[in-house]
């Protein structure tokens, strides 16, 4: 099963070797919130090692369970795609809570905090993170970047036409089923465990739920005599977009113990929602986040945040929120940016430099 310390032993390594790449390579990390286009940010090859071993030590380098450094292993691919699956949910996180208390701080033990504890914050990282890596891997059969899969294989679909014509479906199938393998099974006594497996799920299901058909007709003056279709993934800004909703409506679930056995077991969540079968059995059949602890306030600097002192904010839209009651400052500063731009034949973009004065706010400490 994966665990807290599991999923923060992933979300750490990964993380920090994003960074660590980053640093020594500025020009080779490009990260975008759509997913739409692939990210290079793991070297495989080096000058010094031999290409067909620089895969192993990339996977060693990211610190895996055993189980999951033999899946990075079966293929080349894995270990890049990895740590493109955790910068993208990183990045996706931040942007989504950019104007809340938590923004998704991931700095070094404030990371390791939170996963061990069952706060929504915890549940919205799990269903990002495997989202992330479903999205990822889907993304990397498709463009040829993996070994062990290609196009989606769907039986209606005739991907050998997709591939003539440019088409090549993301292979959901493949990627969903590697996910839920890597990251473990349910596990039916602990509900801690249950509780994570069902987000990591979660993330899974909103990734399918986002699947769409493209078609591409061919024909004389584009008539569509003849029509190709393949599956494509929504971009992953939208997909951060739905769990970021599914994070605001999350159910909050608990344990209680039974005198007879010594045992914890479940209780149903407060609100009426449908609950799945066996019993007593508090996880919800639909897509719906759960978690079991109540979130802290954020406010200040702790073990799970920075807490919000400096923190800019807006005005007319969350300073009163994001700053607790404490009040926010006010700079006044100068700022040049770029204005009037107008495409040139051939082939620049032509931009005035505009000067103006606009107001800062900060929380106060």
């Amino acid at each position: 099963m994966l665990d807290g310390s599991l999923l923060a032993r992933w979300l750490a390594a990964a993380f920090g070797l994003t960074l660590l790449l980053a640093a020594l390579r500025p020009s080779a990390a490009y990260f975008g919130l759509t997913g739409s286009e692939p990210l290079t940010i793991l070297p495989l090859t080096l000058e010094t090692e031999a290409a067909a071993q620089a895969h192993y030590k990339a996977c060693d380098r990211l610190k895996l369970e055993r189980k999951q450094r033999r899946m990075c292993r079966r293929d080349p691919g894995v270990a890049e795609t990895l740590v493109e699956a955790v910068s993208m949910s990183a990045l996706e996180c931040q942007y989504q809570f950019r104007f809340e208390r938590w923004n998704c701080t991931l700095e070094g033990r404030y990371r390791a905090s939170l996963l061990k504890r069952g706060f929504k914050e915890t549940a919205f990282l799990y269903a990002i993170s495997s989202a992330g890596l479903t999205h990822a891997l889907a993304k990397a059969c498709s463009a040829g970047r993996m070994e062990r899969c290609t196009c989606d294989e769907a039986p209606d679909l005739e991907n050998r036409e997709a591939w003539q014509w440019g088409g090549c479906g993301d292979n959901l199938k493949y990627s969903s089923k590697f996910v839920k393998e890597f990251l473990g099974r349910r596990s039916s006594k602990d509900l801690r465990a249950r509780v994570d497996f069902h987000n990591n799920l979660v993330g899974v299901k909103v990734i399918k739920a986002g699947v769409e058909t493209t078609c591409k007709c061919h024909g004389v003056s584009g008539s569509c005599t003849v029509r190709t279709c393949w599956r494509q993934l929504a971009p992953f800004h939208e997909v951060g977009k739905h769990l970021k909703h599914k994070y605001e409506t999350a159910l909050k679930v608990g344990s209680t113990t039974n005198e007879a056995t010594g045992e914890a077991g479940a209780i149903s969540p407060p609100r009426g929602r449908a609950s799945g079968s066996g019993g007593g059995d508090p996880l919800p059949r639909t897509p719906e986040l759960v978690h079991l602890d109540d979130s802290p306030s954020f406010c200040l600097a702790g073990r799970f945040s920075p807490g919000t002192a400096g923190r800019r904010c807006h005005r007319e839209k969350n300073c009163e929120s994001i700053c607790c009651g404490r009040g926010h400052n006010t700079q006044s500063r100068v700022v040049t940016r770029p204005c009037q731009c107008q495409v040139r034949w051939c082939c620049y973009v032509e931009c005035r430099q505009c000067t103006q004065r606009e107001e800062v706010y900060t929380c106060k400490g």
